[in-house]
Formats: C-alpha cells, structure tokens, sequence
C-alpha cells in the first residue's frame, strides 16, 4: 500500500547529500530512494520528537501539497504549523508578533522551506526535513528521504510519522489504533471536493 503513494520515488536529479539513500534509478531516469531507510529515518524522528515539547515542534510547508499532511499531523500531535510563506524572523526576531522559539522544526523541503531551515540553524535548532534526490542536506540534521512533492507521498510520510510519535508519546498503542486514514491527510484536487 505504502509503495503506491509514489513515496520512493525521486526525481531525475541526484545530489551527492542523497546519494546514500537511493538504491537506483528506473527506465524513466527517476531516482528510487529507499524505502527501508525511509521508514528508519521516521522511526528515528519520531524518537526525537517524543522527546521534545510537543507545544515547541514547528512544521513548516511552502509546498501546496504539503499543507493537509502538515494541518493533519499538528491537529493530531500537538504540534505547532506554519504554512505557506515563511516569514523572516518567525524563529530569530522577538519583536514580531508571530515570533516563535521551537525545540525542533519539520519542513517538508528543504528547498522550497530554505527561510524555516537557515533561521532554524542560526538559532541552533534542530532541523527534520523530508528530502528528494534533489535536496541538499547541509542544514539538515535528520534526513527523511522520501518525494517531497506527490500529495499522496506527502500524505503518507506525514501519516505514518503522526503514528509513530502517537506511539512513542504513548498516547496509542499499536498501529491498529492509528484510527485516522492516509486518506484524511491527502490534499484534495479541486474536482475531488465538487
């Protein structure tokens, strides 16, 4: 089921940051990450996230596909988001009125998140970032590699990392009591709501 959201598939770029998570590239030239070490990285940051106030996670989307998963995963975990554009000074300016101090940030690319990503680094803050075969990591502290631009795939890694910090924090038990589908943190297509 996981494998049909597209979540291991790249892009047909490839940077030397990503290169230990791709396994190889297909007939159409896409770059396939690898799914297992996926799933490892979203068991390690949910670890790390467990640990953390919850109140004080931030998660970033500029993507508009990125923007359901991120709302959904906050709804569930309590954590705090910020979508669409970025505003400079949000994590390094005390005098803005959306000022903001996390223990961690999420950003869904590193890319298109750069603005959440460098203030994250200046303030000292650890970085998660969901990463393409096309993202540099140098500011990342942990790599999620997954497509970072299919609404499904987005959807996906969102869900199953909700899940498994619901695990962690303690707040559900197995996988089976994630009562919530991948389908609820899916952006909707215009001609899916009429």
């Amino acid at each position: 089921m996981i494998l049909s959201t597209g979540i291991r598939v790249g892009t047909p770029v490839k940077t030397k940051y990503m290169v230990p998570f791709i396994i190889r590239a297909n007939p159409e030239g896409l770059y396939i990450l690898d799914i297992s070490k996926t799933l490892s990285r979203i068991d390690i940051a949910a670890k790390f996230i467990s640990r953390a106030d919850i109140s004080k996670v931030a998660v970033t989307s500029a993507r508009e596909y990125g923007k359901t998963p991120v709302e959904k995963f906050c709804n569930l975990t309590h954590a705090k988001y910020i979508l669409g554009r970025f505003m400079p000074g949000t994590f390094t300016n005390p005098a803005l009125p959306k000022y903001m101090e996390p223990q961690i940030v999420i950003v869904t690319d590193p890319q298109a998140d750069q603005q959440a990503v460098l203030e994250a680094t200046r303030a000292g803050v650890p970085v998660i970032a969901i990463c393409n075969s096309d993202n540099v990591t140098s500011k990342v502290d942990v790599v999620i590699p997954a497509n970072n631009r299919g609404r499904k795939a987005l959807a996906t890694v969102y869900w199953l990392l909700a899940r498994e910090v619901l695990k962690k924090q303690g707040v559900i038990k197995t996988d089976s009591e994630m009562k919530v589908p991948i389908e609820d943190f899916e952006t909707k297509l215009v001609e899916e709501l009429s």
